[in-house]
């Protein structure tokens, strides 16, 4: 669901779920000269917290390394961007939102 949303808002899918190590990033797009990381939370609904709460210091720490391990890998060059998309699942159908620079990659 989230790569079909990024791809009909123009995003270019390059990899879902890539791994490195034990690490992982759900999707990496290309989207107006930016390398996209993309965290992906689903959840069935949002009483105690948002999905994207889930993305803590510590998780985009991990995701700061993976994208570094990404861009080295493939030999890409650019700028690199760190999305996150929550889905809630419910009886009623599925709400999507998308969090665009939802976090930047600092020294910690």
């Amino acid at each position: 669901m989230a790569a079909s949303y990024l791809e009909e808002k123009g995003y270019r899918i390059l990899e879902r779920n890539w791994r490195w190590g034990k690490e992982e990033i759900d999707i990496i797009a290309l989207h107006d000269n930016f390398v996209v990381i993309v965290e992906v939370k689903t959840r069935s609904s949002n009483i105690f917290a948002e999905p994207e709460a889930s993305v803590t210091k510590s998780k985009q720490r991990i995701l700061v390394r993976a994208a570094n391990a990404y861009m080295n890998y493939r030999r890409r060059q650019g700028e690199v961007r760190f999305d996150i998309i929550s889905i809630i699942v419910g009886k009623e159908g599925s709400e999507l939102h998308h969090l665009v620079d939802a976090f930047y990659a600092t020294r910690s």
